[in-house]
């Protein structure tokens, strides 16, 4: 091991020695329940999956010991066993979680084994995607100081984790904003079996990091417990001071395989494995007590407690319950806010109308002054006369201020990834993001939003992601590629999230609110070409509402049914006036809410009509007719007299060239052409 300088203006550590043997227990337990790890899954009793800490122990120890139970938030990775062992996690908790039992307190089962956690206290529950916290622990840094909460968000990692991109945005977003985060790299030389060379040019990776002006890199050697503590206790303070995040950057080894999945001789020879065993922390710090104080017969007493105490919570966890199958289905989604003076999402009121964008601006509005723990942020939001590249948001900075209504970097995993940590802070939280400038732009947040999905259920319903994120969605406006594409074909693969598409002005207000006021994750799918179009004006009452899952019959009928969300609602209707003309009598239904979905109006005017069709903007190979169309097909079947149609785009990208976008596109002679197929089968 190298030797590491450090701020030598630190005082020394010198813990009393009922101290000193408390964390030689926490210490030699971590050992113990990582060694009898592996047994489980030789008995098929479970820990399928487990990361061993053994080489980490010294910051691990150190980083437990510096969290603050129930004032702190941690985000600990797959191969902090040890640190939660030491922040506050029991050893039953440990195994609970490890052969994911019911009672597991991190997700009852839901989760990867070795994924541990207690929400509790501050222990994030955090997902398999490698370093991805790294974002939400920045986004909970926002909130801590813009609320300012006595507390320090920390964030473990492996070395490797610091190649990817988000890793490095939320390092950088929180160097930029001075948040108060100590990030904890646990740098073992491999990231499974690439070794560290293989992953960046510097020795130590977070020399990557060194012209951050606000970021303070404090590294040391993570074998030993004092100097990882003397590097926390840095971090910390410099992070406390407001000056900006810190990165403790430790250097371990990793004395077993990367998992048990993985076979460590295969890529590291005898003479690397036995240097990496003879680094072993836990004889060092034994070593350590021995001499400063402790006698090797209260040591043999610490040892000895330990394993009989494993022995009893072994035989405890094993004998505890399994998850119950009936459940699977709780905590995919919060329950959805719902207004008691618009159930059902419609309205016969008179007045002004205005456009679909005045709607989104005037409710976004109205919903900060009635919660003033909401926020929004994104891409070109808020600059002076600005307010979003369409002008969604304009006005909103000047009489909110820019702690609730400021811009973000051009990065969209940031963007939704610091919304998710935000949240966390208090459920009463509110974040709307724009989340990209065009829905297009959107696919280097596609690992947030699927974060986003699986946080409640993942969590076993303890946390929620509260936000709704905003997409200018679809073409019609010769944007061309990334600017005229619809991505709802994909969203709605997803559970645990919900995914609307408003057509008119009252109804885009009414779905905003319902989405601002719930609890849970919605995509808001604006369709661009809408914003200013005569066609989508409405009157919008004072607190209107639309609930989700509810769809809005447009135009009753008894002949064919038409399907609609978006532009083409306006499609369907200006195709359903044409065959009204011929003595046809088209139900025209915005669907209005895609996940969840309204079957029960769908299957109602399917059986009523026996035609059906549905028009939407997407591509019609892929997109999210073929499954309205497939659900119709089981549930409707005796009542169907003609196939089910769709009409979309082509199966190609969107053209920049006018003409090239109105062959791609769908229109209203192409609605009313696959409506006169489905009369005349």
């Amino acid at each position: 091991m190298e030797t590491l300088t450090h701020d030598s203006s630190t005082p020394a550590l010198t813990p009393d020695l009922s101290e000193l043997k408390r964390w030689y227990g926490l210490m030699h337990m971590g050992r113990v329940l990582d060694d009898k790890a592996p047994n489980y899954l030789k008995q098929a009793i479970g820990w399928s999956y487990h990361a061993p800490c053994a080489g980490h122990d010294g910051i691990q120890l150190a980083l437990g010991l510096s969290f603050r139970a129930g004032q702190d938030y941690l985000f600990p990775y797959y191969r902090d066993m040890l640190t939660c062992l030491a922040a506050g996690l029991t050893p039953l908790e440990i195994l609970l979680n490890g052969i994911s039992k019911r009672d597991d307190v991190a997700s009852g089962g839901r989760h990867m084994s070795n994924h541990f956690a207690k929400p509790a206290i501050g222990i994030q529950n955090v997902s398999s995607l490698t370093g991805n916290h790294t974002q939400h622990a920045a986004g909970l840094g926002r909130a801590v100081k813009h609320y300012e909460r006595d507390a320090i968000v920390f964030s473990s990692q492996g070395e490797s984790s610091l190649s990817e991109g988000y890793c490095y945005e939320a390092i950088v977003g929180a160097d930029r904003e001075k948040l108060p985060v100590v990030f904890v790299v646990q740098d073992n030389g491999y990231g499974i079996s690439v070794p560290k060379r293989d992953q960046a040019a510097n020795e130590h990776l977070c020399d990557t990091f060194s012209g951050l002006p606000n970021l303070k890199i404090v590294k040391c050697n993570g074998l030993d417990v004092m100097d990882s503590l003397r590097a926390m206790r840095e971090a910390i303070a410099y992070a406390r001071s407001g000056q900006g995040p810190a990165m403790v950057y430790a250097l371990c080894v990793r004395i077993g395989s990367h998992s048990n999945s993985d076979r460590h001789e295969w890529y590291r020879d005898e003479e690397e494995l036995a240097a990496a065993k003879a680094q072993d922390p836990l004889p060092r710090f034994r070593a350590y007590c021995l001499t400063h104080g402790l006698s090797e017969a209260e040591l043999t007493e610490v040892e000895a407690a330990n394993l009989a105490h494993y022995n009893e919570v072994s035989e405890k966890a094993i004998l505890s319950a399994n998850p119950d199958p009936a459940t699977i289905f709780d905590f995919v989604l919060p329950e959805a806010w719902t207004s008691e003076k618009f159930p059902d999402g419609l309205h016969s009121e008179e007045g002004e109308a205005i456009t679909l964008l005045q709607a989104l601006n005037q409710t976004l509005k109205e919903e900060f002054r009635h919660n003033p723990d909401t926020f929004i942020w994104g891409q070109d939001m808020a600059n002076k006369e600005k307010g979003g590249i369409f002008n969604v948001s304009k006005g909103m900075q000047p009489e909110f201020g820019k702690g609730r209504v400021f811009n973000a970097p051009i990065a969209e995993d940031f963007i939704v990834g610091t919304a998710n940590g935000f949240s966390r802070f208090d459920d009463k939280i509110r974040v709307v993001v724009e989340g990209a400038e065009f829905a297009d732009y959107i696919w280097p947040a596609a690992e947030q939003i699927v974060e986003c999905s699986h946080e409640y259920w993942r969590s076993n319903g303890q946390f929620s992601p509260n936000i709704t994120i905003r997409l200018a969605s679809g073409g019609y406006i010769g944007g061309g590629l990334y600017h005229s594409q619809n991505v709802e074909g994909w969203l709605t693969t997803l559970p645990g999230i919900r995914v609307v598409v408003p057509a008119f002005a009252d109804d885009a207000a009414g779905l905003l609110r319902t989405a601002m006021r719930s609890r849970g994750t919605t995509l808001y799918l604006e369709p661009k070409f809408l914003y200013n179009a005569a066609s989508a004006k409405a009157h919008v009452p004072a607190d209107f509402a639309v609930p989700f899952g509810k769809a809005r019959v447009r135009r009753p009928g008894k002949d064919l049914t038409i399907l609609a969300y978006g532009t083409p609602v306006h499609f369907a209707l200006e195709a359903a006036d044409k065959l009204a003309k011929e003595g046809v009598n088209v139900e025209v239904i915005d669907l209005r809410s895609l996940l969840p979905l309204d079957t029960d109006t769908i299957f109602a005017s399917v059986k009523k009509t026996h035609r059906v069709l549905v028009a939407h903007e997407d591509k019609v190979f892929g997109g999210f007719g073929g499954e309205v169309a497939a659900q119709i097909s089981k549930e409707c079947f005796p009542w169907l007299d003609a196939p089910v149609e769709r009409v979309g785009s082509t199966f190609t990208p969107v053209g920049f060239n006018r003409i090239l976008e109105r062959a791609i596109l769908p229109n209203a002679e192409k609605v009313l052409a696959a409506a006169r197929s489905v009369l005349a089968f």
